[in-house]
């Protein structure tokens, strides 16, 4: 089974099979967000020096923005939006358990309500 390689803030599936990796300008026909960067390596690790697997790479300052770096990989597999949604969800419900539903709208009192006499 071939893998599968994906814009990073999208998801898109990248189109281009024919070459194993993307150009260095080579950008997400969706959303326009370049291919050949940080965020779409499979290198890349928030918690390493430099944010890079490989040591000794070059200090990238954009990491999604484009890169010139030779070591780039293109990570495999699917960004899941729908994953890190029910994940939110579900914080948003712990953090209501925890602390009270939010006052609805009629409950709160206007600014003039503060300070009347």
């Amino acid at each position: 089974m071939d893998p599968i390689y994906s814009c990073h803030k999208c998801g898109n599936e990248w189109s281009g099979k024919s070459t194993a990796q993307p150009g260095f300008k080579e950008s997400c026909s969706r959303c326009g967000a370049y291919l050949h960067c940080c965020l779409n390596c499979s290198f890349h690790r928030k918690n390493a020096h430099n944010q890079c697997y490989i040591p000794g790479t070059e200090y990238v300052a954009d990491r999604k923005g484009l890169n010139f770096c030779e070591e780039f990989k293109f990570r495999s597999g699917t960004t899941d939006n729908s994953k890190t949604e029910a994940v939110k969800q579900q914080s948003l419900e712990k953090f209501a358990q925890l602390f009270g539903e939010n006052p609805s709208d009629s409950d709160k009192l206007s600014f003039d309500d503060l300070f009347r006499k």
